[in-house]
């Protein structure tokens, strides 16, 4: 007989509950701040590198025009899978499970590379913004945003995974935050070739789901929830209640408020 999942109200795809819950309450509003930025225009070639489930190509979707192209770039299956499942079928986005460090396309096939909190996972980021800019035409546009440093709800649940689970489960929670150095993030696009490199900071207010509910959305839309499977029944109430203790100054049984820092870039591709 089949062992049951340790939280039934959840599916058991973290990319399906990406899509369900990450992306409303946070993917999506920084996605709109990101394109808002990026202007993007009628008949122009769009490529979204570590798309996930797809949200920044699909807003694009009626920007471009029958005489543009949009593309998703993204290393994980799952993720694709998603996209492609929520994707309109009059929106015409071609999809690529490849990652950023070798992508299988064209160089100079794009007029805009797009890239919201991507960058930081990258085994290999200075690779993967040569990668960026070989696939840029003369002249395109890269636009990327970083979040971090890390908020105090993330680093409250960062020091709770440590304990309960493990020092690689808090490492993914610091990774998100990992790459927000504004110096640090001119000089490797610099170094991959980009010029007119401007690099900001920029804050923004998420209203999120009430603290429980957040708590097991965000480990249930990551890589989180096969390690936190791993905990017993009284391991698990144990964790939650400690990672709500520290969360009840920012939220009580409201939603919770956050406050997310973006180290925005945009750069362009020099005309030879």
């Amino acid at each position: 007989m089949p062992r049951a999942r340790f939280d039934e109200s959840y599916g058991a795809n973290p990319a399906e509950n990406y899509e369900r819950f990450f992306t409303p309450s946070i993917g999506e509003p920084l996605a709109q701040a990101l394109l808002e930025r990026a202007a993007v225009q009628p008949n122009e070639r769009v490529l979204d590198v570590a798309c996930g489930t797809g949200v920044l190509a699909r807003l694009l979707a009626h920007s471009v025009g029958p005489n543009g192209g949009l593309a998703g770039l993204d290393p994980n299956p799952a993720m694709l899978a998603v996209a492609r499942s929520v994707t309109h079928a009059s929106d015409e986005i071609q999809w690529y499970e490849a990652a950023a460090e070798t992508m299988p396309l064209r160089a100079e096939s794009f007029d805009v590379v797009l890239c919201q909190m991507g960058l930081q996972f990258m085994p290999d980021r200075s690779a993967a913004l040569r990668e960026m800019q070989r696939v840029l035409a003369r002249n395109g546009r890269l636009l990327l945003s970083v979040p971090g440093p890390i908020p105090g709800i993330f680093d409250d649940l960062a020091s709770a995974l440590s304990r309960f689970v493990g020092p690689p489960a808090a490492g993914f929670v610091r990774q998100v935050f990992s790459l927000h150095d504004l110096a640090e993030m001119d000089g490797i696009i610099a170094a991959a070739g980009f010029a007119q490199v401007e690099v900001q900071a920029e804050e923004h207010d998420l209203k999120l789901p009430p603290p429980r509910q957040f708590l097991w959305q965000y480990v249930h839309s990551t890589p989180l929830s096969v390690s936190a499977s791993q905990m017993d029944a009284s391991a698990r109430a144990e964790f939650e209640r400690e990672v709500l203790d520290a969360w009840a100054v920012s939220g009580g049984d409201r939603g919770l408020d956050l406050r997310l820092r973006m180290v925005v870039a945009s750069a362009t591709k020099a005309a030879a």
